[in-house]
């Protein structure tokens, strides 16, 4: 390589990676428009089909953070490369929901 060659393209996360970011993004948007439900909680639905509402000591948007943080990381762990350090350890042998899911809908 030479001063006058075109550096090699840097792409610091795999495809498979990104594509797991995408798809948890994309599978976890809230659909629909916010409730109000008899007793006084809000909710919305999330394209995975999970209700999402405020509680006793959390909001609506608290949850729906989380949950897309969730999703996030489940679709990251389990395409993450092997021996790759976590703050988080993995669960032995068990398939993650984010595995399971893209299986199904892949």
């Amino acid at each position: 390589m030479t001063v006058d060659d075109p550096a090699p393209p840097v792409v610091p996360v795999s495809a498979e990676m990104r594509y797991a970011k995408v798809r948890a993004a994309t599978d976890h948007t809230t659909v629909g428009v916010v409730c109000e439900t008899p007793d006084g909680r809000v909710t919305i639905a999330c394209a995975c089909g999970m209700e999402l509402t405020n509680g006793p000591t959390w909001t609506l948007d608290e949850h729906i953070r989380l949950h897309r943080a969730e999703a996030r990381y489940l679709a990251l762990s389990a395409v993450a490369p092997p021996g790759i350090p976590r703050l988080v350890p993995l669960a032995p042998t068990t398939a993650s929901p984010a595995t399971a899911s893209r299986a199904t809908t892949d």
